[in-house]
């Protein structure tokens, strides 16, 4: 075998390929499927390789939680809310404004204090059904979506109506005797943290691994 293949001519025409010319080692149709090929994968590559580093750029990037000021701690009570409005994307003008919910920690309704991250409560004002703006009543401590019918209690847990898992929280600290509202992160019905998830998720069961964190979530200084 190993003779037979040094015997063999690199010349088309010595190997009877169709179409083929003296002194020829390529033919033209090799040499043009060769070229088609070749010039595909460069498309491909052209308009594949900036898509997925787009996608997997996030992964190596460590993002920076955003702080934002609402007073000292003396401003809030933990019997009620008091609404602040807060930047949660920069650049964005007033789109990029929201309003949260604040109160001090009530260990009746709360439980005791899980870490520092928890001397205050902040909930969104976001419905978990479809994202629609609720509003906190303070006569019956009750948030409620007028959009689609949603209620949640004091803290936050669903009452009624179709919303998938309570309203979303965001972090809080005190720091040099400043309350600051941090990232923002979702609950499940018995109000284990999570990475933020987008309205209409559940978190509880199967749910938590149906809809995994994003890349993008912020890391807590």
């Amino acid at each position: 075998m190993a003779d037979r293949r040094k015997e063999k001519s690199p010349y088309t025409e010595d190997r009877n390929i169709p179409g083929a010319f003296e002194g020829e080692t390529v033919t033209r149709r090799r040499l043009m499927v060769g070229s088609v090929h070749a010039f595909g994968a460069m498309a491909t590559a052209a308009i594949g390789l900036p898509a997925l580093g787009f996608a997997l750029g996030p992964v190596f990037e460590r993002q920076r939680a955003r702080w934002e000021d609402v007073g000292t701690p003396e401003d809030f009570v933990d019997f009620t809310y008091r609404p602040k409005v807060i930047t949660v994307e920069s650049g964005a003008g007033e789109v990029g404004k929201t309003t949260v919910y604040v109160r001090k920690h009530n260990e009746e309704v709360d439980g005791p204090v899980k870490d520092s991250y928890d001397d205050f409560v902040a909930i969104s004002t976001r419905c978990m059904h479809l994202g629609c703006p609720v509003r906190y009543i303070d006569a019956s401590q009750r948030f409620v979506c007028p959009c689609h019918g949603g209620v949640y209690d004091f803290v936050g847990k669903v009452s009624g109506g179709p919303p998938v898992r309570p309203l979303d929280r965001f972090y809080t600290r005190v720091r040099r005797g400043r309350l600051e509202i941090g990232p923002r992160y979702s609950v499940n019905s018995e109000l284990r943290r999570f990475s933020p998830r987008d309205a209409g998720q559940p978190l509880d069961g199967i749910g938590q691994y149906l809809y995994p964190r994003r890349f993008t979530t912020p890391e807590l200084d």
